[in-house]
């Protein structure tokens, strides 16, 4: 998963701004250096909106933008908080279907969650979605 930043030079420095993440912004002293804080600060907001049982927004293509990547765990978090808001569910009821506590569902919606492989089908196929994997070169 990435979203997109503006990349633009403002002086001597770089900024990146976050189209489809409000308030999320940083600054470099070269591109590559406002790409490296670009990333750090996207995770951090992510991270933040989780934490406070917020769902961010969805990323959307935006031409002429930079895609700054998501690690994968924190992903993996993102994705199941989209899916059950997509699904109209609570942490309670989603851990009904799956048979865990609710508690469980929580800590899989939390940044560092390293959830298995078979979990993350028994949570998908509860939400009624399809966990679908990719290695990409």
């Amino acid at each position: 998963m990435h979203y997109h930043a503006n990349i633009t030079r403002e002086g001597r420095s770089w900024s990146a701004v976050f189209v489809d993440a409000p308030g999320c912004a940083t600054l470099g002293t070269s591109r590559a250096k406002a790409l490296t804080a670009a990333h750090e600060a996207l995770e951090g907001w992510l991270e933040a909106h989780l934490v406070a049982g917020r769902v961010p927004p969805r990323p959307d293509e935006s031409p002429g933008t930079e895609p700054v990547d998501v690690n994968p765990q924190l992903t993996v978090a993102v994705e199941l908080r989209w899916a059950r808001q997509d699904a109209g569910l609570t942490q309670a009821e989603l851990a009904r279907r799956v048979g865990v506590s609710q508690q469980q569902v929580a800590k899989l919606e939390r940044p560092g969650a390293n959830p298995s492989i078979a979990t993350l089908r028994k949570v998908t196929a509860a939400l009624g979605v399809r966990l679908e994997l990719r290695l990409v070169a």
